[in-house]
């Protein structure tokens, strides 16, 4: 049976939950992993594919019918691979490093636009964002530079807002090392040299079951660790490229890969 419905959004759930129990797929996005949750509950087979995967089986014209078309056509693909469903404590633990990301990108704008305005005065920060933060206290305690008083007015505001935004990257890092002290998978991922508090919590939220992966070298290209090839299929010759587009030999580009196994 083929149901061609439009649903708004309060009517998904008391659509799906008249239905016996089926094959539900849909495309990864902001709210996929809410509706899969729901969908589970309902006791639906519910499974997301990546956007990416999807594009290629999309016809002329970005409607929701066309997108709805390509996903299924996109499931019948014997090869096609699904997105885990993560659970709210993952979204949560990730919504902290997305904010995390945002908070740091502002400062290093703030840091820098105080840098830039400085110099026109003849005064220069030393290298080092704690340098900075250094000279921005100072200038929020009223220990300005000799700069015009329009001047010293925006250089304090800018110099209040970096260091804001570098207490609560501080404190949401502390609630990142707390949510880490209670998750057993990024407790494992400190034993591993080189892995910290927020690479171990940011891979423990990011992947929900690492079965999903056949090998250490899938996982390493998942996370986008192993040059990307660029290969034209003739005489069976594959080329692997740097990130700045030199080309890698293809027995070192294997060995890196064997590494990575």
């Amino acid at each position: 049976m083929a149901v061609r419905k439009s649903l708004r959004r309060a009517q998904v759930l008391p659509f799906f939950a008249k239905l016996p129990p089926c094959v539900v797929r849909m495309e990864a996005c902001g709210t996929s992993h809410h509706w899969a949750r729901e969908l589970i509950r309902l006791g639906h087979d519910m499974r997301m594919m990546p956007p990416a995967y999807v594009k290629p089986y999309a016809k002329r014209g970005k409607t929701d019918a066309a997108d709805a078309e390509a996903i299924c056509e996109a499931v019948t693909r014997p090869t096609m691979r699904f997105v885990p469903v993560k659970s709210p404590e993952q979204q949560a633990a990730l919504s902290m490093h997305r904010t995390r990301d945002l908070l740091v990108k502002q400062r290093t704008q703030l840091v820098n636009m105080v840098r830039g305005l400085l110099p026109e005065f003849g005064i220069d920060i030393p290298q080092g964002l704690q340098r900075a933060l250094e000279m921005a206290r100072a200038i929020v305690d009223g220990q300005a530079p000799s700069v015009p008083p329009e001047a010293a007015k925006i250089v304090g505001r800018l110099s209040q807002q970096a260091l804001d935004t570098h207490v609560q990257c501080r404190e949401i890092g502390l609630d990142l090392l707390a949510w880490q002290k209670t998750n057993d998978t990024a407790c494992r991922l400190m034993s591993i040299p080189g892995i910290g508090p927020i690479g171990a919590t940011a891979l423990a939220a990011s992947v929900s079951d690492p079965h999903h992966f056949r090998s250490g070298r899938e996982f390493a290209a998942w996370l986008d660790l192993t040059p990307p090839q660029h290969s034209s299929g003739r005489q069976g010759k594959t080329r692997t490229h740097h990130q700045d587009g030199r080309q890698i030999p293809s027995n070192t580009a294997r060995r890196r890969h064997d590494v990575v196994d």
